[in-house]
Order: structure tokens, then sequence, then C-alpha cells
């Protein structure tokens, strides 16, 4: 399984150093060997040769230049970071990133050979339109994306469930994933409002393959405790 914690704007470069080294004793003290990925600010990437693999939250689709703001291939490539997430929601709705440049992000880290994290996911209206139009939604969001990149990971992420502390219904949840499997042979992360108290039922779902986290794994201990819920169920 693969198991990601998105910071967001969240904790230090020291509040992250610190982190990683209470997940990197907990990988080591439970023989872990499923892939655990971390995603800090933009301020507390930094060079890491353990377990976790490090990766970058937002990239420009340049090497460098004038784009201020923004971080390009040259400050990643600092660190030795090979692992970007691209479309993510508050990408999409808060910073108005539209499909075509999307789109354009994945073809720049696609041919930098970069593992991708691509997010997709509907709003709530689109979910109370019914299946068809769920489905017809989250292919927009695949409009120009190879999805048979060797390096590709899929994280489905309904929109209204992201930080409310709410969930579709375990039966939603596989249907969806079924629906992508048929669509998408590449690993099918499932993220919006996964914490401890439902991380363990949410990974046995089938075609579940692991799970991007939010605030459910600003804690190390809750972020561990979710690694081990992956290793139990495999």
């Amino acid at each position: 399984m693969i198991i990601a914690a998105n910071f967001k704007t969240n904790k230090t470069r020291s509040e992250t150093g610190q982190y990683l080294e209470e997940v990197e004793t907990c990988i080591t003290e439970n023989g872990i060997t499923d892939d655990v990925l971390v995603f800090p600010s933009a301020t507390a990437l930094q060079r890491h040769g353990g377990a976790v693999v490090m990766g970058a939250q937002n990239v420009y689709p340049v090497e460098n230049g004038a784009f201020t703001g923004e971080i390009g291939l040259d400050q990643i490539n600092e660190f030795d970071i090979k692992t970007v997430l691209i479309g993510h929601s508050e990408r999409r709705h808060i910073f108005g990133e539209s499909q075509e440049s999307i789109a354009e992000k994945f073809d720049f880290f696609k041919a930098q050979g970069f593992t991708i994290v691509y997010c997709i996911g509907e709003p709530l209206e689109i979910r109370e339109e019914g299946s068809e139009a769920l489905m017809s939604y989250l292919d927009d969001q695949l409009e120009g994306i190879d999805v048979h990149y060797e390096k590709l990971i899929i994280a489905y992420e309904p929109v209204w469930a992201i930080g409310t502390g709410l969930t579709p219904d375990e039966s939603d949840i596989g249907l969806i994933h079924g629906a992508l499997r048929q669509k998408i042979d590449k690993p099918l992360l499932y993220g919006g409002s996964v914490k401890v108290g439902n991380a363990q039922e949410i990974l046995a779902i089938d075609n579940v393959d692991g799970a991007l986290i939010g605030s459910g794994a600003l804690k190390a201990e809750d972020f561990c405790q979710i690694i081990a819920y992956a290793k139990a169920i495999k």
C-alpha cells in the first residue's frame, strides 16, 4: 500500500524534521515495507535519505525563471525530490488551476521522470446529480493526463469530504474505486477526512491501494497508526 501525508500549510521546517524522525523510527521498529510519502510545505522541503519519500505539494512547470512566488525544478532538484502532487482540489478551486494548466504541469514532470500523485474528486453538487454525472466529472479531470504513465498514482478525494470530517459510505468508495480501476491500472488512493478512527475500514475496501491524508496525519503518532493498519491489511 501507499500511505501519504499532505501537510498543506502546516508545520515549520524544524517540526517537519522532528516528524520525519518519529515516522522513520516507527517504520524501522515495525518492519514497515509499504510506501510512505510525506508532502511538507515548500519552506520545509529538505534532503531526506530515510524510508520516507519526500514530495512537493506544488511546483511550477519550469526549471527556473521569472515566476514570482513559485518554485521550479532547480529548487526541488537541490533536495533530490522526485515526487510531486498535482491536481489537488485546493489548487483547482482556491487557486484556479485549470485542467489545461494541470495537464501542462503533468506533462512537464512526466518528462522529468517524476512519480506523480494525481488528484481527482467531485464537489457536492456533482455528487448529488448521481453516479453518471460524478464519473463524467472525474473523466474530465483526466483530460490530457497519460493514465498509462508508469509512475502515476491516482488519489480520489471527494472535494466535499476534504477537511470536513465527512466521508462517503464505504460502499460508495468501493464503487467509485472499482469504476476507476476499469479505466486506470495504477495505484488508487482514497483521500478526504481519513483519520485514525476510519482508516482501517477505508484501507480494507476493494481497489483502495492506500490513502492520501491531510489533517489526520499531522500528528506523527496518528500517521504511524495508519501505516500500521495498512501493514496489517496487506
